[in-house]
């Protein structure tokens, strides 16, 4: 039996935990949790463990999206993977990708996008512009087998480096172990056997191409799964190492399969979409969005991950404005805990934008939320009311 994978087996559980408290499927784990767990932790270690059922759902928010979620018990595992090729993979990748990496979020990316626009414009002082570019079906259209490759090819690459404390990333982490479980995950196909809930006509309007049901043979991968939003990263990886590398590109950032080019001459910029198309189709077989490519003169604003930037300031988008009055219409029916969660996770995101007037009108058309809590100087928080004790639940009345 090997202390340190039962170790890590239980880390991983914590970790699936952390976000998951109280649904159905991480309560059900948790009626026999050491047994459960050292089943999971004798079927790893022998290589017997496979991926289990998925439950398949549409969502709406923010966007109309098919939603293929894990069982609980294959999130530990996948937090196990995690945290054992996350900080090699975290070395490997540019400072420019944006998406699932610590302290590197949305904020991070509009920040950096503000950067490299000042300084290829010096400071707004000349004139340049922004090529913005999308993938068409990104995770529906991911090679498994290439993306397999890619993992295995990067784990070979850093197998004698020097990891922490002395030690080569083979000594730190069981290579084995981590190329079977990679191998079970990324092969692995949520549409086999999976537990569809909804309607049919809720898939209406759905383009094939969002779609796992519809994708190409050994290609896909779910969305929502925490490796998932890893292995998506390393599969652009190439990517972002042609542009930086290859091409020469100074002024380049990517938030999953969104990216943008900031520069001076507009023909080249241009010139970059052809050449990055071809890469895309040869390498990775990806294509781009023929409909998402975009070519703006920044003065005039530019839109990038629910931001407007301007010089010197950023807004919301409108699309995101009417996705807040949305949230925040249904959110008096909710819960008093979930209320306080929507309300607050959303002034969060604007506090980093420049957005106050908004924010009071906001308020003005939910009076609600004064009836039910106060706000912090500036709208930076939301405090509910605490609700008055009932002296009948009194043990000494």
């Amino acid at each position: 039996m090997s202390q340190k994978l039962l170790t890590d087996v239980f880390q991983a559980y914590y970790d699936a935990r952390e976000n998951k408290r109280n649904t159905l499927s991480q309560l059900r784990f948790e009626m026999n949790l050491e047994e459960n767990l050292m089943d999971l932790y004798h079927e790893i270690a022998e290589r017997r463990y496979r991926v289990g059922r998925s439950i398949c759902f549409m969502t709406n928010v923010p966007v109309k999206r098919e939603i293929f979620a894990a069982d609980f018990r294959d999130r530990v595992v996948h937090h196990l993977l995690y945290n054992y090729v996350g900080p090699l993979f975290e070395r490997t990748f540019i400072t420019d990708s944006y998406s699932c990496r610590k302290g590197m979020g949305t904020h991070f990316g509009i920040g950096r996008l503000e950067h490299h626009i000042r300084s290829c414009s010096n400071n707004y002082q000349w004139k340049c512009y922004l090529l913005k570019l999308d993938i068409q079906g990104y995770f529906m259209n991911i090679n498994r087998q290439i993306l397999f490759d890619i993992i295995t090819q990067k784990l070979d690459r850093f197998a004698n480096r020097k990891a922490y404390d002395g030690k080569t990333w083979s000594q730190v982490i069981d290579y084995d172990l981590v190329r079977y479980l990679s191998h079970e995950i990324v092969f692995n196909d949520p549409t086999e056997n999976c537990e569809v809930r909804g309607t049919q006509r809720q898939w209406v309007g759905l383009p094939p191409s969002k779609s796992l049901f519809h994708t190409p043979d050994g290609c896909g991968l779910p969305i929502g799964n925490l490796t998932s939003q890893l292995f998506s990263n390393v599969y652009l990886s190439k990517l972002d190492d042609f542009v930086k590398r290859t091409l020469r590109v100074k002024h380049y950032g990517r938030y999953v399969d969104d990216f943008f080019i900031v520069g001076t001459d507009r023909a080249k910029l241009m010139q970059l979409v052809p050449v990055i198309r071809n890469f895309l189709k040869e390498e990775l077989g990806l294509m781009l969005h023929p409909d998402k490519i975009y070519l703006q003169e920044v003065t005039k604003g530019v839109n990038f991950l629910g931001a407007n930037i301007k010089p010197y300031r950023r807004y919301l988008v409108n699309k995101t404005k009417r996705r807040i009055n949305r949230q925040m219409r249904s959110a008096v029916y909710r819960p008093s805990r979930l209320m306080v969660a929507t309300v607050n996770s959303y002034l969060g995101y604007m506090r980093h934008l420049n957005c106050q007037n908004y924010i009071r009108k906001l308020v003005e058309r939910n009076q609600w939320l004064l009836e039910r809590g106060r706000f912090t100087p500036y709208y930076k928080k939301f405090i509910p009311f605490k609700k008055p004790a009932d002296p009948s639940s009194d043990p000494m009345m």
